[in-house]
């Protein structure tokens, strides 16, 4: 019989997941989960029950449950938890229903479940109250799923590779790895301040150093700049290292993976993204940075006046910007908005990328690549620098550049002074691949509890 006191244990030995997929008339159930709807006819009642995975009628009748059990389960808010026991029928409609012969309340909802989300003020009530967007809407319960499924398939991807999964510090003593302002925080005990890591690259490459070949990190970096449809202060990254291998041996781990995940998800080479169709057929399109730049504004900027050019070409630039980040900046407004199928990017400025191996055959590119997909970067990757000399004389050259108070890594240094393998390293942004496989055109709708900005007061949701 139900009880308003709320249920200390109750396991459940079935899920409607297994139920449904197994329905054996007259077999008993042990289930628990959200009452999500329900249809009283005086005597007997149906109502919907949600758990995790599924949705399933229930019905329940004076005559088994009681008088009081019965009057109970009609009082009971959409929204409230039950556990509950009974026996699997087809109703007269041939629905697939359990015939509850007990229940227990297990939680009561206090607030009222909203009838459904839409508009602009409820997509950002969804991100800010995400336990309510879950239990309404199964679609975003799906996403969640997928990404979960997804991560799991890369570890298996890389395991069976016999890479490493690794753990490297979150909590830095310097902020290197990647051009990106810090978040800084403050160590009492040892009175100094340490920077939320920005990226893992020069912890791995110290594991390169020390011995281990393949290690990767699936890991959380943090990076106080803006937020977007594209990007979040947080955010999770696939960062790999392996030896003896350079960026060609990246570029086919990145296809390989990546056309793995989407034949999982979708079962062939095209995948929907908004009103598009992608095409991961294999192999992908390479084309040069330069090249890239040139095909799109019918410029040379291997011997263009980069300010000059970007004048003409109506970029708009900070006058303290250094040539290489307006290049950038052109190369954003000009070349990534026709990236839609898969495209790799490669021979990249080495003024851009201090940590790669320059080209024997044109010291000014180094040997990187930059993957594009629905006009968004989803990974990164080049064939490491391992010369410390050269290292440092890069990294010298950048504190220079920036023209910031960002101090030189010298452990990382001695590390390379011990002697690093040659190395293909690769960094693939984990939200936005996601984003890419669910057909998400924002990156809070893959991060579970995105950044957003303070509510000036709390409201109910309606």
């Amino acid at each position: 019989m139900g009880t308003s006191d709320y249920g200390h244990r109750f396991l459940p030995k079935d899920s409607l997941v297994e139920i449904r997929a197994n329905f054996q008339e007259g077999r008993k159930v042990r289930v628990a989960g959200r009452l999500m709807t329900r249809r009283d006819m005086g005597k007997s009642a149906f109502a919907d029950l949600k758990d995790e995975g599924a949705r399933m009628q229930i019905y329940v009748k004076k005559d088994i449950v009681g008088e009081e059990g019965y009057k109970t389960f009609t009082s009971l808010a959409l929204g409230d938890i039950l556990g509950l026991e009974g026996e699997l029928f087809h109703s007269k409609t041939g629905e697939p229903t359990i015939k509850v012969e007990k229940y227990e309340i297990l939680s009561k909802i206090v607030r009222t479940l909203p009838e459904k989300w839409h508009g602009l003020k409820d997509v950002e009530t969804r991100y800010r109250h995400r336990y309510v967007d879950l239990i309404s809407n199964d679609e975003v319960r799906a996403t969640f799923k997928a990404r979960s499924r997804i991560i799991r398939e890369i570890r298996s991807f890389l395991d069976q590779r016999e890479f490493m999964e690794v753990e490297t510090p979150m909590m830095q003593p310097l902020a290197g790895g990647a051009r990106a302002k810090p978040f800084v925080t403050h160590h009492h005990t040892l009175h100094t301040d340490l920077f939320l890591r920005v990226a893992p690259e020069l912890y791995l490459k110290r594991l390169l150093v020390g011995g281990f070949e393949k290690v990767y990190e699936i890991n959380r970096n943090f990076r106080n700049e803006g937020i977007s449809v594209r990007h979040n202060p947080e955010f999770t990254m696939m960062e790999l290292y392996q030896a003896y291998a350079d960026y060609e041996d990246m570029m086919n781990i990145t296809e390989e993976m990546t056309h793995h995940l989407v034949i999982m998800l979708y079962g062939k080479d095209e995948i929907p993204y908004g009103e598009r169709m992608l095409n991961f057929k294999r192999p992908w399109k390479r084309i040069s940075f330069y090249g890239a730049l040139q095909e799109a504004t019918g410029i040379d900027f291997r011997k263009a006046n980069i300010r000059e050019a970007a004048k003409q070409l109506h970029i708009d630039f900070d006058k303290d910007m250094e040539d290489i980040d307006i290049l950038n900046e052109i190369f954003g407004e000009k070349v990534e908005k026709d990236f839609w199928d898969p495209v790799f990017v490669i021979d990249y400025p080495t003024v851009m990328t201090p940590l790669a191996k320059a080209k024997v055959d044109d010291p000014e590119l180094v040997y990187r690549f930059e993957l594009f997909v629905a006009k968004m970067e989803i990974a990164n990757a080049f064939s490491e620098l391992n010369d410390p000399v050269i290292q440092r004389q890069r990294l010298m050259e950048q504190k220079e550049l920036i023209g910031e108070a960002k101090e030189v890594d010298e452990d990382f240094l001695m590390a390379l002074e011990y002697g690093m393998p040659p190395a293909g390293g690769l960094g693939i942004g984990i939200d936005r691949l996601v984003m890419l496989l669910t057909n998400q055109a924002s990156i809070r709708d893959v991060i579970l509890f995105p950044q957003l900005k303070p509510e000036k007061k709390t409201e109910a949701i309606e």
